[in-house]
């Protein structure tokens, strides 16, 4: 009997912007107007706000209020919200706040971006804001001076315990993680899918001077993915606090908090599945940004990753170009689910032969997507 021939196992190349191939088109930055400091907090519309309440407190964050009309949630760490949900006919993504050094950003984005001032009792934690609408319609908060809060206890990492073939760092003592929510430290970025990714692209970079760490593009050598990281000078950023990937709607993918470690990870895991809320991907770790990861949805169907042990990088780390391709999606763990792809339904055709009438996206790139998101390991 004949084997099969194996599969190639391989990592896509990444190339640094300074020796691109000639096929790969450079995405441009535009001069920024002012460079956030943090991803803040995120903004939802929700059916149910004590249901929202209920898996992110399993989820690992705390209620700071819950009203009416509105539920705030916080993380461990010093920001006052990590999340402001108000009631809504259906649930959707509305936008993200990013914090700016001070008021003069606010004013200067007031004065050349058409910003609208928020009060100081919209933004929790008070302090002052500006608000904009980005291209696809979701809001973006820029704020300053919002009022810490104490941080909550975090129990020590167990990784530094971790015993290796010959090097011994655990004698006579054990490893016994807390069988608990993964207490979430931060929030870390959210991913959103668009039809006009230069637009977008764009758009973001001017008003929060974002730095591209890894650009994804397709075989034409266009862009169409990339992974945004904050511009804080020396100061390490995450690999990334924004990801946009160009597709066919204008969606919010999902949004990620870091967790301590990869045993909160995995007693997180238990506590999520034991109180039935249901898993969506994971465990696993990613390629770019190279976080361990696990993917939960809430009671909307809406996508939330706990992440740890992501990379960062200082803002004199050169953009990076990688092709697009969905086994770059992760190294190791079960295969990518079906639900991160395209749905192949009449939805889906309807909304795409509409792109195609108005001249928002071309056959050409339709074939392009497809071919870069249809295999999801080329090896098997």
């Amino acid at each position: 009997m004949t084997r099969p021939p194996r599969g190639v196992l391989r990592t896509p190349t990444a190339f640094p912007e300074s020796a691109l191939p000639a096929f790969v088109q450079k995405l441009d930055r535009p001069e920024a107007l002012v460079k956030a400091q943090a991803l803040a907090f995120l903004m939802f519309e929700k059916r149910d706000l004590r249901a929202t309440e209920t898996f992110l407190t399993d989820f690992g964050m705390r209620c700071v209020s819950r009203t009416g009309s509105r539920l705030l949630m916080r993380g461990a760490g010093p920001q006052p919200c990590l999340m402001l949900a108000t009631p809504g006919q259906r649930s959707r993504y509305v936008g993200a706040a990013f914090s700016v050094r001070s008021e003069a950003d606010l004013v200067r984005l007031e004065a050349n971006a058409s910003a609208r001032r928020l009060s100081a009792d919209e933004i929790p934690g008070g302090g002052a804001g500006v608000e904009l609408t980005d291209p696809a319609g979701n809001l973006l908060w820029l704020v300053t001076g919002q009022q810490p809060f104490d941080p909550l206890p975090l129990r020590d990492p167990l990784h530094s315990l971790t015993n290796d073939p010959g090097q011994l760092r655990r004698v006579n003592a054990t490893v016994r993680p807390p069988l608990e929510p993964a207490a979430v430290a931060k929030l870390g970025h959210v991913v959103l899918q668009t039809v006009d990714f230069p637009g977008m692209a764009r758009w973001y970079m001017r008003h929060l001077g974002l730095i591209p760490t890894d650009v994804q593009y397709l075989e034409d050598g266009s862009p169409n993915l990339c992974f945004f990281r904050l511009d804080l000078g020396s100061t390490p950023a995450d690999h990334h606090a924004l990801v946009l990937a160009g597709g066919i709607e204008e969606k919010y993918e999902h949004s990620a908090y870091e967790v301590l470690d990869l045993d909160a990870l995995g007693q997180g895991h238990n506590v999520l599945r034991a109180n039935g809320h249901r898993h969506m991907w994971g465990i696993g770790r990613h390629v770019l940004g190279s976080q361990l990861f696990d993917y939960w949805f809430d009671p909307d169907g809406m996508e939330f990753e706990h992440y740890t042990d992501g990379d960062v990088f200082t803002a004199d780390r050169e953009t990076h170009y990688v092709p697009l391709e969905m086994s770059g999606i992760w190294a190791w763990g079960d295969d990518v689910p079906a639900s991160m792809g395209v749905k192949r339904n009449l939805a889906t055709v309807f909304r795409v032969a509409r792109l195609l009438r108005a001249g928002r996206l071309s056959a050409a790139r339709l074939k392009l997507l497809g071919r870069a998101m249809t295999q999801a390991r080329p090896w098997l």
